[in-house]
């Protein structure tokens, strides 16, 4: 009797004819879903790189755009071309080395990769005083903000002792543990499909809600000026027609507002449509997938719940103007909350793989980082030392400076360099008047990180962050953070920074180095001692429900109108809707030559309509760049205040003032009746109503 068992293991003999019925599909449909899988692995790193490297890109051909004097369009389709020919190249580089199957499998971090705190530390009683160093710092700092007589040099101390013993800690575990290989588990399937799907939710959430920012008829006008005219203002553009000197934020360095007005002009839509119908969902995109990124590189376990965290944190806690919720989805559009939402978490996780596999493309990455960082806001120049220097001074600590050197030249080389050159070659205004405003330590981490529960929480993130995160490398750059914010809320050196530098009105964005919405997810991830796997995944789930409970509960949401944000049913304009339709109804009148002048709000508005109508007064805080005990101040001040109908002044004191800046156009909202009953004593005439809601009349120049 035959052996079955043995016929049943034999080997088939090969079949040299090729199978193409129903039994080769299985195979080749699994191949096809591993490589889907594989995609979708890859995606969010695929996508955000790329932005980094494609921004970049445009960034230095506008800069370089300068020496031909090329027109923004022109710019735009040279980039829209290189950037085709770059993605055919990286496509077929990708075939070549791509292997057979890269798909990640989901895999628990080794124990050699825990972090510090859930270690066998050397001296315990360090670790106990760093943990209570913390504790105090925390919930100190928290309290300071809420109207105590707390000395700020409690919090300060105590979270300067938590820094230094941190770090001395993370320090100790990088020197006596191994290297862990990989340093990184790659992101799984999984992992990343649920990060993109929430990017895509926080994209589309951007339609939705609209923040009235001032600081948009700046941002956003120029954008609109370049679109309409497609020249590069490099003089002032909103009280003049690029002839007045340019304001404290020129030379023009940063590209972002030049890459939406060359957008719009080339695709041939309006600039503010092309900016927040197009451009902002893709930020808030790229910025949920940057913050999804470091979380996944820095924890050392549930990154999804880490994540879900850190998102909650940036929806949940905004409200103050500069609560870092503030600056994600609401004015990603101004490049500067670009920076701190995606470059700053970026920055740390390029930083990471660099001192983790010192690789070119690394390096690389961080080059590009460094110029899309100045293509969005000259602040770079400012925050991206403050960051490369603790990032640097952290692995100075093991040995790693020859690393810390080139990574601090890669990444500062740029930023500094093109902010030199640009001022040596098209010089600049000094903003004295603007450098007023100055926010000591103890405001500027009210204002930040806030105060109360969620000052507390920030605080823990703050100076607990090296302890939760991924041993080594994630730990010793977090440590090096917390150590370089602990030094700048030392009472003082902010004012010594203020005193040295002159750039006073922007040091309260210091505590942007650090990567906090990341630390916040990471203290859910603490290793709950508890007998069993699932009871500590239970009690990580806890904490995390603890957390984003006193955010809603202690926190002003995004939607808040405490917020400064309408929620619309429907994609709108980040503007007013009343006073959008009047900006539009003024633009469509048949007016005469000359300045509008119109109430504040309505001429605030008007530039990011549209650069054809000029206005009095377009925002009355930029008055400072200009003197504001200067006749140029004193007369568009005295204008708008009788536009508005907060002053009464006599036709005697407006008639010379409307001819020095040559008024064509007064409209006033109805209940202003001491300037319609003036306006006809000026020489102007009633020529066009507005029916309610914004009821408005508008007089014309006569003669």
């Amino acid at each position: 009797m035959a052996n079955v068992d043995s016929i049943a293991v034999a080997p088939a003999e090969p079949d040299p004819t090729p199978r193409t019925g129903p039994a080769s599909r299985p195979a080749g449909a699994r191949a096809g879903l591993s490589r889907v899988r594989a995609l979708v692995a890859v995606a969010p790193a695929v996508l955000t790189d790329g932005a980094v490297i494609a921004f970049a890109l445009f960034t230095v051909l506008y800069h370089l755009a300068f020496l031909g004097d090329l027109r923004p369009s022109v710019t735009f389709r040279i980039w829209l071309l290189a950037c085709v020919v770059l993605a055919v190249v990286a496509v077929l580089r990708a075939r070549r080395r791509a292997p057979a199957d890269s798909t990640p499998t989901d895999s628990a971090p080794a124990a050699q990769d825990e972090p510090v705190v859930a270690r066998a530390a050397a001296d315990r009683r360090l670790l106990i005083g760093v943990l209570v160093a913390a504790v105090v710092a925390a919930v100190s700092a928290g309290v300071a903000g809420t109207g105590t007589s707390l000395s700020w040099w409690i919090p300060a101390v105590a979270g300067l002792l938590a820094a230094v013993g941190g770090l001395l800690l993370v320090r100790q575990a990088w020197v006596s543990g191994p290297a862990p290989t990989p340093a990184a588990p790659a992101p799984t399937t999984v992992q990343s499909a649920y990060a993109l799907v929430v990017s895509a939710l926080v994209g589309i959430s951007s339609f939705f809600m609209a923040r009235n920012t001032p600081d948009d008829v700046y941002y956003v006008g120029k954008s609109v000026w370049i679109a309409e005219r497609d020249l590069i203002p490099l003089n002032d553009f909103l009280f003049s027609e690029n002839v007045l000197p340019s304001m404290g934020s020129q030379p023009p360095i940063p590209s972002i507002e030049v890459f939406d007005g060359a957008f719009a002009n080339v695709v041939g839509i309006h600039a503010s449509s092309a900016l927040w119908y197009v451009l902002l969902p893709i930020m808030a995109v790229i910025a949920a997938l940057a913050l999804w990124r470091l979380t996944h590189r820095w924890a050392p376990r549930r990154p999804l719940l880490a994540f879900t965290v850190a998102i909650a944190y940036l929806y949940l806690v905004a409200g103050d103007d500069a609560a870092l919720g503030t600056f994600h989805l609401l004015r990603l559009h101004e490049g500067k909350g670009m920076f701190v939402s995606a470059v700053i978490p970026l920055m740390w996780l390029y930083l990471t793989e660099w001192f983790d596999n010192r690789s070119r493309r690394s390096l690389l990455l961080i080059v590009a980082l460094s110029i899309t960082a100045i293509g969005l806001t000259n602040t770079a120049a400012i925050i991206l030392p403050m960051l490369v220097g603790a990032a640097g001074f952290a692995m100075l600590l093991v040995g790693r400076w020859k690393a810390a050197i080139v990574a601090a030249v890669a990444a500062l080389a740029y930023p500094i360099g093109s902010l030199v050159v640009s001022r040596l070659l098209l010089g600049g205004m000094t903003a004295t008047g603007a450098d007023d405003a100055f926010f000591d330590a103890a405001y500027t981490y009210k204002r930040t990180l806030l105060f109360g529960v969620v000052g507390v929480i920030s605080g823990l993130a703050l100076w607990c962050g090296a302890l939760l995160a991924r041993r080594r490398t994630p730990a010793l750059l977090a440590a090096g953070a917390a150590l370089a914010l602990s030094v700048l809320f030392v009472p003082g050196v902010l004012e010594l920074l203020s005193a040295l530098s002159g750039i006073s009105v922007v040091l309260w964005r210091v505590p942007w180095l650090l990567a906090l919405p990341t630390l916040i997810g990471l203290l859910c991830t603490v290793r709950v001692p508890a007998p069993t796997p699932a009871l500590r995944r239970a009690a990580s789930g806890g904490i995390a429900v603890l957390l984003v409970a006193s955010f809603a509960l202690f926190a002003t949401p995004m939607w808040s109108s405490k917020s400064w944000v309408e929620v619309h049913d429907r994609p709108t304009w980040k503007l007013p809707q009343q006073r959008q339709s009047i900006a539009f109804w003024i633009k469509g009148l048949d007016r005469p030559e000359g300045l509008l002048l119109a109430p504040k709000t309505i001429m605030r508005t008007t530039p990011i309509i549209t650069s054809e109508v000029r206005v009095v007064l377009p925002r009355d805080f930029y008055l400072v760049e200009y003197d504001l005990s200067s006749q140029f101040a004193k007369d568009r001040l005295l204008l708008s205040d009788f536009a508005d109908g907060t002053s009464s002044p006599t036709p005697a004191e407006l008639t010379p003032v409307l001819d020095r800046l040559d008024v064509g156009t007064i409209c006033v909202y109805n209940g202003n009746r001491y300037a319609r009953d003036t306006a006809p004593q000026l020489g102007y005439r009633e020529f066009a109503t507005r029916p309610a809601p914004g009821a408005m009349t508008c007089f014309r120049r006569v003669g």
